[in-house]
């Protein structure tokens, strides 16, 4: 965060966003796009150019191979905003017309175990509408013959809304409407929380700048930084910020056709980035939880990880070589790395848009609608999002999302 910080324009405010990344610009852009809500918004974002933010260092990619029902419908929706951004947004001519690149998902499967996941996940993706469809080792090698597939047993993928889009399109003009209609944005941080004698309600925050600002809710959106922002309120979330690894890399010979984003069973994942060059990512051996302002990078798992990894699984892949790599991270849910959504059940006004786990940027349009619904009518009128309702969390009953990269 920079030195420099910004007072708010009032002293009070109905909602209160902690952060200002895609989460909570989307719900600010819903918020506004309420007819019935008139309320005034603060988002607070401690670091503006979200250099660091999981949704700048993030693949852009979307998908529906997920193992629940429900997030397959939060990525279908997800795909029609994008597709459709500028009607989403009421017509407004400055709005850019977008598309999704779609390479699709190719999860590789190397044993017998995930392949039955993936062909259970699949039934469930395809009775809620997607095009996803197994194929053999020897389907896969005829449509995309770069690939070694002499230990795979069986692949899965969706090639219908699923690849890269513009997602830093999408944030910009969730942010810039919701401003334009009345939102307000600074660059300042929440360092404290003020509840009543009563411990059920939060009526103030203070700011890093000093300013004490009265509220009546409070939404977290603060990313990998979400359990601190919930300690504030005197609340335990089971949030992790996770390390991941990212490098862009040319070929020497690049492929003669888009590269799916695979997922390789060594959990490395690779995608078409354009131009001759691609993007990998993951993590390797423990994965334990960092400071949320750790972005070093560990230069040694390009040769010792990534590189031979790439090399096996694509052998045309043998001569590449390193354009770029930073480490971003991801909002681990350590329960079930699905969303925290909703209320708390003692702190009424506190309430959640957390824990995504790596799919939030995709899921960012259903959640920020589905949590403005919340926020201003007390319900889903949607997608029942409910299943993600903070209280199972306290209750210890996992909603668990199996597809997680």
């Amino acid at each position: 965060m920079s030195d420099k910080r910004q007072a708010p324009g009032q002293g009070s405010y109905d909602i209160i966003i902690v952060g200002g990344a895609i989460m909570g610009a989307a719900t600010a852009f819903f918020l506004s796009d309420d007819a019935d809500f008139d309320g005034r918004v603060l988002v607070v974002e401690r670091d503006p150019t979200y250099a660091t933010s999981s949704t700048m260092l993030s693949t852009s990619c979307i998908r529906q191979q997920f193992s629940t029902a429900l997030n397959v419908e939060i990525s279908q929706f997800g795909a029609d905003f994008i597709k459709n951004l500028r009607t989403h947004m009421g017509g407004d001519d400055r709005v850019p017309e977008l598309s999704i690149r779609s390479f699709g998902y190719m999860y590789l499967a190397g044993d017998a175990a995930f392949a039955d996941d993936l062909r259970a996940s699949a039934a469930v993706q395809q009775a809620a509408g997607a095009a996803t469809r197994i194929m053999t080792p020897e389907e896969i090698a005829a449509a995309y013959p770069f690939y070694n597939v002499d230990d795979i047993l069986l692949g899965s993928i969706n090639t219908v809304d699923e690849g890269y889009f513009d997602s830093v399109a999408v944030f910009e003009w969730c942010r810039r409407l919701s401003r334009e209609r009345g939102v307000e944005y600074i660059e300042n941080e929440v360092v404290a929380m003020t509840l009543n004698a009563a411990q059920s309600k939060v009526e103030s925050v203070t700011l890093a700048s000093g300013e004490v600002i009265a509220c009546g809710k409070v939404l977290n959106a603060s990313g990998p930084r979400a359990a601190r922002t919930a300690g504030m309120a005197g609340i335990t979330l089971p949030v992790e910020p996770r390390k991941r690894f990212s490098w862009i890399f040319s070929a020497e010979r690049p492929l003669d056709r888009d590269l799916p984003l695979t997922i390789d069973p060594s959990g490395l994942h690779v995608r078409e980035n354009g131009g001759g060059t691609y993007q990998a990512g993951g993590h390797f051996g423990e994965d334990p939880a960092v400071e949320p302002d750790d972005f070093d990078m560990d230069f040694s798992l390009w040769e010792n990880h990534v590189w031979p990894l790439l090399a096996h699984r694509i052998p045309q892949f043998e001569a590449i070589r390193v354009t770029s790599e930073w480490a971003g991270q991801y909002a681990m849910n350590t329960l079930d790395h699905n969303a925290i959504l909703g209320a708390h059940d003692r702190v009424e006004n506190f309430h959640f848009l957390n824990g995504f786990s790596g799919h939030g940027l995709q899921q960012a349009p259903a959640m920020g609608r589905g949590t403005a619904e919340f926020l201003v009518h007390g319900a889903y009128r949607s997608i029942d999002l409910s299943p993600f309702d903070y209280a199972r969390i306290t209750e210890g009953r996992p909603l668990v999302e199996k597809a997680i990269i």
